[in-house]
């Protein structure tokens, strides 16, 4: 039986998994260069952008070294190292894997999330269907994260570039429960579904038009519910969670992949920080930090997605208020910043 050890392992290679292995790799260098002067770019407050994930997953690949990613490795079997207080890991074809520190960064149906005794996320009936649209001759949309609620239907359009555009369009999985997972059948269906609520003329263009390579249907929304991320058990010892492991959500306010991003800074500042190797007291302070930012920001998404399928006056006007209560300012979730690396 093949047996081998690693400092840090991190489980899954998605945005959160790269971005957490960029940022621990990068970490040292930015320390040493710290004392030097350099030219930076000032971050603006209030700046949104729109990345696509392929050219984001594609760039943070390209920048780690060589054999840094290992692909087919799938993780079945996570047991305490009772004589390095580490952990110990089993894959699919029986590769055994000690590491020091394990972060787990995959995804909603985490292997490392359920070693830590996290419930399983719960499913919203809800179809998803996104994509992209070109505009040749450029787009008339601001720049901005606009949302539209309908009777039962929920928008968001968010510009990529001048000339591009990345959409999202939520409906409710019909009582009968028949689904579809064909793209062109799903967005015929779509089309008829907005048409019929009066949805504006722009959006069903922008849905006619879009790229047929670029759309993607999912017909199940996973969320951990906001009292588990504000209460759960994120760590345990040396083994933590990041990312979608840790806080899926709806895609109701476009922070699911940033909230990733936000957690692979903080974790990888938290423990090129430790002080004589003290892992675990570097995750604790880890989930310490990111708790209330992942709580506000789960707690918003579920809203939202309440909202959306609300049926009585009652639910909606709770949401209403919940969401007043969070602040009144809009795209609030993305004018956050979590520190320098």
């Amino acid at each position: 039986m093949e047996e081998e050890a690693h400092g840090i392992v991190i489980v899954g290679s998605g945005i959160c998994g790269l971005a957490t292995a960029l940022a621990l790799h990068r970490y040292h260098n930015v320390w040493q260069q710290k004392n030097k002067k350099t030219s930076r770019l000032l971050p603006i407050r209030n700046e949104l952008r729109c990345l696509k994930r392929k050219d984001l997953i594609e760039t943070m690949a390209k920048n780690l070294p060589s054999g840094a990613i290992r692909y087919g490795c799938h993780v079945v079997a996570i047991h305490q190292d009772t004589g390095t207080h580490g952990a110990i890991l089993t894959t699919v074809d029986g590769c055994i894997i000690k590491a020091k520190v394990l972060i787990g960064c995959d995804g909603a149906n985490s292997v490392v999330a359920k070693y830590l005794g996290l419930s399983a996320p719960i499913t919203n009936h809800h179809t998803v269907f996104r994509g992209f649209t070109r505009y040749p001759h450029g787009h008339p949309f601001s720049t901005e994260f606009l949302r539209i609620r309908g009777e039962e239907f929920f928008v968001g359009r968010i510009p990529v570039t001048d000339n591009l555009v990345h959409f999202l369009i939520v409906t409710p999985i019909p009582p009968t429960g028949r689904i579809t997972y064909d793209v062109i059948a799903a967005k015929d269906s779509v089309i008829e579904k907005l048409q019929a609520q009066d949805c504006p003329s722009d959006i069903i263009e922008m849905l006619r038009n879009s790229d047929p390579e670029t759309l993607n249907v999912v017909n199940n929304i996973w969320y951990r519910p906001p009292w588990q991320v504000a209460f759960g058990t994120f760590h345990k010892g040396i083994v933590t969670v990041a990312g979608d492991a840790m806080h899926v959500v709806g895609p109701f306010i476009g922070q699911g992949g940033a909230s990733g991003l936000e957690d692979a800074i903080v974790l990888a500042r938290s423990l090129s920080r430790a002080a004589a190797g003290d892992y675990s007291v570097a995750i604790k302070e880890y989930v310490r930090e990111r708790r209330l930012r992942v709580s506000l920001v789960s707690l918003e998404s579920f809203v939202f997605g309440m909202l959306g399928s609300a049926k009585s006056r009652v639910t909606m006007l709770v949401c209403i208020v919940v969401l007043a209560l969070l602040g009144n300012r809009s795209l609030r979730h993305a004018d956050f910043d979590c520190g320098r690396l």
